[in-house]
């Protein structure tokens, strides 16, 4: 079956309220998708972002960020009013997140919401259902925030180390906040399914993001210390990364804890099965990025200014799938396989039957040489992009890189000028044997590198592209439309 889809993240959508939420824009989104002949959406981890506002680095891997709340809804329910979020400052500009503004402002507004809510049946059963990670994610966004959200390695010694009667004195203390953040992640994950429920009546599939590690400052590391490689509570052996490679003399230096395999395999990988089980229930498929870690990962030693020490380690490899299709059946998975890898990753990814990836920016280089990358070696158990959020834009990528673009426009027959690339690298992705494409948003509308969502490696100016209504034109899906029945890509 061949089908496509498009990229972007929810917080891309138009809104009058400074950031994409789950709101009306998100199903007029899906509306537009099923016009244009799609068949999936695409999006980013939804956690809650801390620190640089990605959402790669989130303080759970379960709970969901509060910013993509819709306002709108919680004044339909009475919970707040119009005239709060009209008076409300999110930042001047629809084109881009402010994501000071909008976090101050909402929080302000989530948190006059809770003051109007009263608990309900709906609430009750979800506080009930999803306890094994509320009630530690609850707690620990509490006395977070009672210590202006310094990490939680920094709190008491007692309750960083989780001492029971410490534990019980702070959920004492903070029974209010507690409260709040339990009812923050109801309305974020009643919204989240009703968005869900619409795109799947209308034929959209989501694609969902999940990434590989977790922050260190994050509930899961203070909830499960025993599950990673850890000194003492918040404090990491090794962290991970990538070593110096083709790319990078000094590697990358990502300092997310490790995973203490040995440590989760004798508990049959409970916490990563209940996390990938949460996951698959909130998406119709999950790309899980940095997949090759599950066969070999990074390990650099804590205290490391950069990755030169860097060494690959074991991961669990096929045991773990193993267990997991055991405990979940056979997972709708697309697993991210980027980058340079070993014959024992192509290997896991054989046998645990899931498609990988391509990219089509990586295929094009100024000696012309033939890779994996290139639309005509497609396999057609594949999931093919343009480019990837860690990609510049086409547009821009063309402009930057002017020897390969050029290689670029010869091999998708573009015309002469940039602007055209990005059309003949669409259609020429529609054509290769991949049984899913998927394109950025950005480059199904020819932008250039100011709407690139992440510069992996620099901080600052990432994830704040948003898209305004105006774009999202009928003439546009009228020619995905028709590329979508000329490639035969209408077949989810």
């Amino acid at each position: 079956m061949r089908s496509c889809g498009i990229l972007m993240h929810i917080t891309s959508l138009p809104s009058p309220y400074g950031i994409g939420t789950f709101g009306n824009a998100a199903e007029r989104f899906v509306d537009w998708l099923k016009s244009a002949g799609q068949g999936y959406w695409q999006v980013l981890p939804l956690g809650p972002t801390g620190y640089g506002d990605s959402p790669y680095q989130s303080f759970s891997a379960f709970a969901g960020n509060p910013l993509l709340i819709d306002l709108d809804d919680l004044v339909q329910q009475g919970l707040i009013t119009r005239e709060s979020c009209y008076a409300a400052d999110f930042g001047a500009d629809p084109s881009f997140v402010d994501y000071e503004k909008v976090t101050r402002t909402k929080m302000a507004l989530l948190n006059e919401a809770f003051a109007h809510f009263n608990e309900d049946v709906g609430y009750l059963s979800f506080v009930k259902e999803e306890a094994a990670w509320l009630e530690d994610y609850a707690l620990f966004m509490a006395v977070k925030e009672s210590k202006n959200n310094e990490p939680f390695w920094k709190w008491e010694k007692d309750l960083c180390n989780r001492d029971p009667d410490a534990m019980n004195k702070a959920a004492e203390q903070h029974v209010d906040r507690i409260a709040f953040w339990k009812f923050v992640q109801y309305e974020f994950y009643v919204q989240w399914s009703k968005l869900r429920r619409y795109s799947n009546r209308n034929g959209i599939r989501l694609i969902g993001d999940m990434p590989f590690y977790v922050a260190l400052d994050s509930a899961d590391v203070w909830a499960h210390p025993d599950l990673f490689q850890l000194r003492s509570p918040g404090v990491p052996s090794a962290v991970a990364g990538v070593p110096p490679d083709y790319f990078s003399a000094t590697g990358q230096l990502w300092g997310n804890p490790l995973y203490d395999w040995y440590a989760m395999k004798k508990e049959d990988y409970i916490w990563w099965i209940a996390r990938l089980k949460k996951s698959l229930e909130m998406y119709d498929v999950l790309r899980i990025d940095h997949f090759r870690a599950f066969d070999t990962y990074c390990s650099i030693p804590a205290g490391d200014s950069n990755a030169v020490n860097g060494k690959w380690m074991q991961g669990p490899g096929i045991d773990f799938w193993d267990e997991v299709k055991k405990q979940l059946g056979e997972p709708d998975i697309i697993a991210e396989d980027l980058g340079e890898v070993f014959d024992s990753v192509k290997k896991l990814l054989s046998d645990t039957g899931f498609p990988g990836m391509r990219v089509m920016q990586f295929g094009f280089n100024p000696k012309n040489e033939d890779n994996d990358h290139l639309a005509h070696n497609y396999p057609v158990n594949s999931v093919a992009y343009t480019g990837t959020h860690d990609n510049d834009t086409s547009v821009g990528w063309a402009r930057s890189n002017r020897s390969a673009a050029s290689v670029a426009k010869r091999y998708c027959r573009a015309g002469c000028f940039f602007a055209q690339l990005n059309k003949a690298m669409i259609k020429t992705l529609y054509a290769s044997s991949s049984k899913l494409t998927i394109v950025p948003m950005q480059d199904v509308l020819g932008l250039r590198s100011d709407a690139r969502m992440n510069t992996p490696s620099v901080l600052g100016g990432n994830w704040k592209w948003r898209i305004t209504g105006k774009q999202l034109t009928a003439k546009t899906a009228a020619w995905l439309a028709e590329l979508v029945k000329i490639y035969c890509r209408d077949k989810p």
